[in-house]
């Protein structure tokens, strides 16, 4: 199946190169030199994957990160930089980018940063054909289905990006286990990302500002004061 990707860097031999190897991964690439521009494009069309360039004229990656995540556009997004200051990873996640390569990178390292991406929001088709069993998951007016990775509260859909959802699964699925954020770190993003537990806060705030009826008073993600978070073991 043709996915759609598109990437937003304006050194045009870093993008042929990217281009090659996404098309032989059967993704169909439309390009953007500048933040702005590539802004509009995110905005108005649907890609699967978007590669998002830190340092960008018009309009830098973490401008274009955040404007997408505050229209909610939750397309997977993967950062590129030259840098490698912590800080800027660190803002990139708190973001809202998926994942992030520090430039230079290895072509089979960003090959396997695409597929780690789309192994984890599953793409298989199959699997929303399925019929509701276990991985259906309810909590009063919360429903989440594991398999079609969708969220719904009364019956209405809520969007979360990938990171959103992961992250609502691993505390759903363990309602009342309190995880401690390097914890949550590494199984929902998959790496070692040691000192960025500022990242959780971040997704955390997000996600509960999508389901919770009041943020004063959270209902499904508690706070485990001194650890992390939980789930409401007592929905």
């Amino acid at each position: 199946m043709i996915k759609n990707a598109l990437v937003i860097e304006d050194d045009p031999n870093i993008v042929d190169l990217l281009q090659i190897h996404l098309q032989d991964l059967d993704f169909r690439v439309d390009r953007a030199a500048n933040g702005r521009l590539g802004l509009n494009k995110a905005l108005t069309a649907g890609y699967d994957l978007i590669v998002l360039d830190l340092m960008l004229p018009a309009m830098d990656g973490l401008e274009v990160c955040r404007h997408l995540r505050a229209k909610e556009v939750n397309t997977p997004i993967l950062m590129l930089t030259a840098k490698s200051e912590e800080i800027d990873r660190v803002l990139g996640l708190e973001m809202g980018a998926d994942d992030y390569l520090t430039k230079p990178f290895s072509v089979r390292e960003f090959i396997a940063r695409v597929k780690a991406i789309f192994r984890r929001i599953g793409m298989s088709r199959a699997a929303a054909d399925e019929p509701a069993d276990k991985s259906m998951l309810r909590f009063g007016d919360l429903a989440v289905d594991l398999d079609k990775r969708k969220v719904t509260i009364a019956d209405k859909r809520i969007d979360l990006s990938p990171k959103e959802f992961d992250l609502l699964s691993l505390l759903a699925s363990n309602p009342g286990k309190s995880y401690d954020r390097t914890r949550i770190l590494n199984l929902v993003w998959g790496y070692d990302f040691d000192g960025y537990e500022h990242t959780v806060n971040s997704h955390i705030n997000r996600l509960r500002s999508k389901i919770e009826p009041d943020l004063n008073e959270p209902k499904y993600i508690l706070t485990t004061w001194g650890v992390g978070y939980r789930f409401n073991e007592d929905l």
